[in-house]
């Protein structure tokens, strides 16, 4: 299998993660799937998210069995507590009060499935940022940006975002929502393991 030989299909709305595959030299389609995004009771951070990205690539492999379908889900940790997508403005400005100032921790997994031939191979990366401290109008203003009501914990690093963040330890791809070393590792191993 070559990028030639394999329909792909990206399984998220997300216009970074369609930017990162395009720029890895990729084509594809991109069809959303539709899951309940909830974490379940006693789930870990890392569990949630290969859960999710699981979830997402078997939602639309069923619908497109003999291709490539890639699963992709991005959550913020802090304190315990897991940060998806902000639902509200409110709900926006209390994440990133809550992420002000202190450290917190992305994580990002992929799935890669081709569901005919019983193939998934999953794994997640994770990146550790730390905010600067944050002012009420700062926040505010962002918030009315509308930049951060589509992203996990409320912020994009490569955005309008990027004055929030102080530095960050880890990949700058997987703080946007696809770790492109990680996708790398995984299409080799399904390619392997379609080779064999």
């Amino acid at each position: 299998m070559t990028v030639a030989t394999v329909k792909i299909i990206l399984a998220s709305r997300s216009p970074r993660r369609r930017e990162l595959l395009s720029k890895l030299g990729y084509q594809f389609e991109v069809v959303a799937p539709e899951i309940n995004e909830e974490r379940n009771a006693g789930e870990g951070p890392a569990e949630h998210v290969l859960r999710l990205s699981l979830e997402k690539a078997r939602a639309i492999g069923a619908h497109y069995p003999n291709d490539l379908v890639i699963g992709a889900d991005t959550i913020v940790v802090t304190d315990n507590a897991i940060l998806g997508k902000p639902a509200s403005e409110a709900d926006a400005i209390s994440m990133l009060k809550q992420l002000s100032g202190k450290p917190h921790v992305v994580y990002t997994a992929l799935t890669l499935m081709i569901q005919k031939e019983n193939i998934a191979r999953s794994d997640y990366d994770s990146t550790r940022v730390v905010f600067n401290e944050l002012g009420q109008d700062a926040i505010l203003e962002y918030v009315k940006s509308g930049e951060p009501l589509d992203k996990a914990g409320a912020y994009g690093i490569q955005g309008m975002g990027s004055f929030l963040v102080h530095h960050y330890e880890g990949e700058f791809d997987t703080v946007i929502g696809f770790p492109t070393k990680l996708f790398t590792r995984l299409f080799e191993e399904v390619v392997s393991c379609r080779n064999r």
